[in-house]
């Protein structure tokens, strides 16, 4: 069985082709960064518009790399929901529109349960139950797998996001669009000590995540490091205050994610821990993860940097797997611009 995935719920054009039995057979991923950096994040109606003019081309280019004629098509998956709605009614309205035309079943996939499930795309892949932490610019959540559809959201962010918070943080040091790898790049130049960011919501029980305050701290320190030029600081050092308290930040930011998954693992008694999303890519929090489950005799899991960030390839997976349990999209069903990962069915 061969299917067609396409993403296209923010600023990330992605098309692929899975088969069930020879993997991933083609990848295509266009970014709308530059067309973004300029308002310094994404502007809906400019990102619905990229998507209306790259999709068809990178299906073509994602058909002809995998070989694959229309006729071997099996069905289409496409993204539908959470995002802005915009840019979900571009995927939406081509893949119902392809899968009428071929003559083959619509399967709406759910964008987080994509990202959750993209670790499947390894060769070690996890396997049933774990714990998987999702994070990336809107979403930072635990949740409880017991299976596909099997969802218990454990906690989640109540209001910035993880990824969310690195990039108005780098931001605020000056950093181009997007900041958040350019923030943890920046932080590798950085020194421990000179800053102590607190660790939100780790002092009271529960999973629940909170990142706009430690925004608001960095603002704060920032304001007072004085890093306008009209202090007597140098520009090296002027650097080196932005390095260490992009240290601080991210050091932060990765110790509230551990002391919360290690709360969640103890939780749930579970062994196996699933990172997925477009934080999952950055070098400290791997490490650290790795660090925590050696310490708890447990395993974590990442997909390829590639499959980090928003892709065709985890949409395809996702859609594969309800497609072959049987479940189908009408053609007239809408976008979910929101879209609860707990209420989706099980497979």
């Amino acid at each position: 069985m061969r299917i067609l995935g396409i993403e296209t719920s923010c600023d990330e054009t992605g098309i692929a082709v899975y088969d069930d039995e020879k993997g991933l057979l083609s990848h295509e991923l266009y970014s709308q960064v530059k067309l973004h950096a300029d308002y310094g994040g994404v502007v809906p109606e400019l990102a619905s518009r990229d998507h209306v003019r790259k999709i068809i081309p990178l299906i073509e280019k994602a058909m002809e790399d995998a070989n694959t004629k229309p006729t071997e098509i099996d069905g289409v998956a496409f993204t539908q929901g959470p995002g802005l709605v915009g840019a979900l009614l571009v995927g939406s309205s081509v893949g119902r529109s392809l899968a009428y035309a071929w003559n083959v079943p619509a399967v709406g996939v759910h964008h987080m349960e994509g990202h959750l499930l993209a670790p499947m795309l390894e060769d070690d892949a996890p396997a049933f139950p774990f714990v998987a932490l999702l994070v990336s610019g809107g979403h930072s959540m635990l949740v409880k797998v017991e299976g596909i559809g099997q969802y218990e959201v454990l906690g989640e962010s109540i209001d910035d996001a993880a990824g969310e918070a690195f990039d108005k943080t780098a931001k605020l040091l000056g950093l181009d669009y997007p900041g958040g790898p350019l923030l943890a790049k920046l932080a590798e130049k950085g020194e421990a000590g000179h800053y102590k960011f607190p660790r939100p919501m780790t002092d009271r029980p529960g999973l629940d995540f909170s990142f706009s305050g430690l925004k608001t701290f960095a603002a704060n320190t920032i304001r007072d490091a004085d890093l306008t030029g009209n202090t007597d600081l140098t520009e090296e050092q002027v650097e080196q205050t932005k390095a260490n308290i992009a240290y601080a930040f991210q050091e932060a930011v990765v110790d509230t994610l551990i002391i919360k998954c290690k709360r969640a693992l103890k939780q749930t008694g579970m062994k196996r821990l699933v990172i997925a999303g477009g934080v999952s890519a950055n070098t400290m929090l791997r490490a650290e993860m790795k660090a925590l489950m050696q310490e708890l005799k447990g395993e974590v899991f990442y997909p390829s940097l590639a499959y980090c960030t928003d892709n065709g390839a985890m949409i395809a997976y996702a859609g594969m797997q309800r497609l072959k349990a049987g479940e189908t999209l009408a053609l007239s069903s809408q976008a979910k611009p929101r879209w609860p990962l707990d209420t989706l069915t099980a497979i």
